[in-house]
């Protein structure tokens, strides 16, 4: 399904990247499934080889070399999708404790057989990020969040940064012309601060990393309901 061994290894450097026979095996496998599985459940636009390799897997994986990920840290991906950034990032550190949160059943149901395939550990949450970002055993209990999502900066915050805990980080992957200087208000009431901005050149496109960091806690107040979310941002 991927292009041969030799060439995505050369793509993965190109990153600072290296990537052994086994992960690319698993790569491998997880879009050759990814896309049998999309025939019948929409689960991404990109589909031809090359460009799942770059837009999704090293765009995914990239998040590594902006944020300092010790080992074992726990991770919780907010609206992950089809797996993407978490499950790439897994592949190549295994280490990680990883939670996998989708509003969607049919999605989740993926994810379940995707890690079943690649022998990879994970939870499963379907649910709405506002409304599991309130429970007691995930509020406050991952030393990073991530999310791949097209929602603005604010938005994105007030799902994501609740399920950190105080020292911990919120990595937001974006587009290079993301407002960030409008967001800077609803990160401050979470109880976040912009720590690192990470641009880069994916293939030709621009993308951006936002580093959130959590300096306090966040208030009860948030997450709001999905209602309130939508009809302003903080």
């Amino acid at each position: 399904m991927l292009p041969d061994f030799e060439l995505c290894c050369s793509k993965f450097k190109q990153f600072g990247f290296t990537l052994t026979a086994e992960q690319y095996e698993k790569f491998d496998l997880y879009a050759e499934f990814l896309c049998e599985y999309n025939k019948n459940v929409n689960l991404t636009a990109i589909t031809e080889p090359h460009d799942i390799l770059i837009k999704h897997f090293i765009d995914s994986v990239i998040a590594l070399k902006s944020v300092d990920v010790p080992k074992n840290s726990a991770i919780i991906d907010v609206g992950t999708g089809a797996g993407f950034p978490s499950i790439p990032i897994k592949i190549m550190r295994n280490d990680i404790n990883l939670t996998l949160l989708d509003s969607l059943a049919k999605r989740i149901t993926f994810l379940e057989k995707l890690c079943g395939k690649l022998d990879i550990e994970a939870n499963f949450i379907h649910g709405r990020a506002e409304d599991i970002g309130r429970l007691a055993g995930y509020r406050e209990k991952f030393d990073f969040s991530c999310a791949r999502a097209v929602a603005n900066l604010s938005v994105l915050s007030e799902y994501c940064v609740p399920f950190v805990n105080v020292g911990g980080i919120f990595i937001a992957m974006k587009g290079p012309n993301e407002e960030i200087e409008s967001s800077e208000n609803a990160i401050k009431l979470l109880g976040g601060e912009i720590s690192k901005i990470s641009d880069y050149d994916l293939g030709g496109d621009r993308r951006r990393i936002i580093s959130i960091k959590k300096i306090s806690r966040t208030s009860t107040k948030y997450p709001r309901n999905s209602s309130q979310i939508k009809k302003k941002s903080l």
